[in-house]
């Protein structure tokens, strides 16, 4: 074990490294359990920064914000105290994959976010640059605190890391590379090579960011205005719309065009991600524009959303754009787009690598295999996105204060949570570019939906002690008039009368010749819980996401109970145990490339060793007679 190297020596139950979404979910998790926490920065004006993208949420990216808050997380109640736009996306489709997104005004979300920190017991912030790991190997390897920069040593119980793209990273545009973080701030250039000394897996990555434009100098006459919605839904289930009202500000649409492709491929040879300078696997979901019209050549445009930083900046946020290329490109490019064409540039887009790790040495509880106490969040476990990182920040926060207490650890399954998927997804199929969420990865979307987030995730929260008992009082009344509300609508019949049929007729919906439930109306794709108010004479009024539940659940009753009985059948193989010291060689019948993978991966269950690559049924069977046998 490494010894200190100077008189600077403090004792703590938690070390977080990194104070990005990660990192500020995961102090903040452990700090409110009650465990005296350090949290490391290189800057303390970096505390939750946002250095791409100016917003939280999105396509199954709200919903993680969802459930990080039904689980007692911050990241909600921060961009709703932050906004200046929302829109719920996704609206013309059914209930599973509606999510909400919120531009942010990146300034407030950031100083918002430090003050909820500053303001937390049994939190201490800290700047500096961790540069080592303090392992005990004498017998396990157990982490016991880190040593920084400056030679002081952080004694802890539990570390978590969530260094987010800040290890070894350097930032490229055109023949320019400059070796620091996002925005101008330090690299971590030294933890790196303690990962590597004690058998920590390193991989490299690349994600990218557009340039910022001023706003000046934009004609958005040319761009399509983007409103938010006038009937604002919060992310956090603590507030109401009325809580969060505001006056909201227009992002804009604009396209790529002919002219737009034709300088980026005349150019393509100076981009470094076709020049070889860059060497870190880049985000298949979120390509660059090089990459965009490189391998989608059929495409004639490309969406531009022209996006405010902020309420009181000028600064503003060219989304769909994202580009390493030089900088006399960068301007060529951008002022070929429409209302762009006089537009002066404030920051140059750029590509950012940086180290992480091969998720498949994690845990589903975010603590490494080799390294008991050692938990890893955010973007060095291979993910990509604030809400992502904020995901794996609340529950490594979590399992780290279980660890110390010698408690089991909370894992989310993918029937519970969109959080589960992520997790499951990283330590069990692993990733070799940058994960992103998507609804499509969620098998059981529609009873994972965002709307019933705290329904899923509340009771867990509470059980481990981030959920107030005055907060879980309030949800369980919202759930008792969830419930009542259901059986109300099953069983009030509404009858054949002419006043029915004529309303039913506005809506093009066939007509009563007898009486039936209103639960049976709103089946009807037609109709609606909310539509129907004029002919239920006996409704009460409720708040809007009591409503948006009992419309749902009546609505896709069917396709839900349906779904509920894969997920019992998925549940009884979660619920097969598979010993941690199970030796696969002595398993008899199993083919060399599962034994392969079941050793790498060291799944914790039958279901999760079905998921694994590689791993086919007939494996899982052999697996199952044998376990019969211990």
């Amino acid at each position: 074990m490494d010894k200190k190297v100077n008189g600077i020596e403090e004792y703590y139950d938690v070390v977080v490294v990194g104070a990005g979404h990660a990192g500020c979910e995961a102090a903040l998790a452990s700090s409110r359990l009650g465990c005296k926490t350090i949290i490391f920065t290189v800057s303390v004006d970096s505390i939750a920064m946002m250095p791409c993208n100016p917003n939280i949420g999105g396509s199954s990216k709200g919903h993680l914000v969802r459930e990080i808050d039904a689980l007692g997380g911050e990241m909600g109640k921060n961009i709703d105290r932050s906004f200046i736009q929302s829109k719920m996306l996704n609206r013309s489709k059914g209930p599973a994959v509606h999510s909400l997104r919120a531009q942010a005004d990146k300034k407030d979300y950031t100083s918002n976010m430090r003050k909820v920190l500053e303001n937390t017991d049994n939190l201490t912030i800290k700047q500096g640059e961790v540069a080592q790991l303090i392992v005990d190997d004498s017998y396990n390897k157990i982490i016991k605190g880190v040593i920084t920069s400056s030679s002081a040593t952080y004694y802890a119980k539990a570390v978590i890391l969530c260094t987010g793209v800040y290890l070894k990273a350097k930032c490229i545009y055109g023949d320019v590379v400059n070796y620091t973080g996002p925005n101008g701030l330090a690299a971590a250039d030294l933890l790196s090579a303690s990962l590597i000394d004690n058998g920590i897996e390193i991989r490299r990555f690349k994600t990218g960011t557009p340039a910022r434009a001023d706003k000046r100098t934009i004609d958005f006459s040319k761009m399509e205005e983007q409103k938010g919605d006038e009937d604002i839904t919060p992310f956090s289930f603590c507030n109401t719309k009325e809580d969060i009202d505001r006056e909201q500000i227009s992002c804009w649409l604009t396209y790529t065009g002919d002219k737009t492709h034709e300088i980026i491929r005349n150019n393509i040879d100076r981009s470094p991600l076709y020049s070889g300078v860059i060497e870190g696997t880049g985000p298949r979901y979120c390509p660059s524009i090089e990459d965009k019209v490189m391998r989608f050549a059929d495409k004639n445009r490309h969406q531009v959303f022209i996006e405010p930083e902020g309420e009181y900046t000028n600064e503003m946020y060219i989304g769909g754009m994202s580009t390493s290329l030089p900088e006399d490109v960068q301007y060529a490019m951008y002022r070929s787009v429409p209302g762009l064409e006089n537009v002066n540039i404030v920051r140059n887009g750029y590509a950012i690598e940086y180290d992480c790790i091969n998720p498949l040495q994690l845990k589903s509880s975010l603590e490494l295999k080799n390294i008991s106490g050692l938990f890893c969040a955010g973007q060095i476990n291979g993910s990509s996105g604030y809400e992502e990182a904020a995901a794996q920040g609340i529950i490594a926060g979590i399992n780290s204060v279980r660890y110390i207490r010698n408690e089991e650890p909370v894992i989310i399954d993918r029937s519970q949570g969109y959080i589960g998927v992520l997790i499951d997804d990283l330590v069990t199929k692993g990733t070799n570019e940058p994960y992103r969420m998507m609804t499509s990865r969620a098998e059981y979307r529609l009873t994972l939906r965002q709307d019933n987030a705290d329904y899923r995730l509340t009771p867990i929260g509470h059980e481990v002690g981030l959920i107030s008992d005055e907060r879980y009082d309030t949800f369980l009344n919202k759930m008792d008039l969830i419930n009542k509300e259901i059986e109300r609508v099953k069983h009030t019949i509404i009858g054949a009368s002419s006043e029915i049929n004529s309303f039913l007729e506005k809506y093009n919906s066939s007509t009563l010749v007898s009486g039936v439930s209103l639960a049976e109306l709103i089946r009807r794709p037609e109709l609606d819980y909310d539509k129907l108010g004029p002919v239920d004479n006996n409704r009460n009024t409720l708040p809007v996401d009591v409503t948006e539940q009992v419309n749902n659940y009546i609505k896709y009753q069917g396709y839900i109970e349906k779904q509920n009985r894969q997920i019992e059948q998925y549940k009884k193989l979660e619920k097969k145990i598979i010993p941690d010291d199970i030796d696969y060689d002595q398993v008899g019948s199993l083919r060399l490339e599962a034994i392969q993978k079941l050793k790498m991966v060291r799944p914790r269950s039958i279901g999760q060793a079905s998921r694994i690559s590689g791993v086919s049924p007939a494996d899982i069977s052999v697996l199952l007679i044998y376990l019969k046998t211990l």
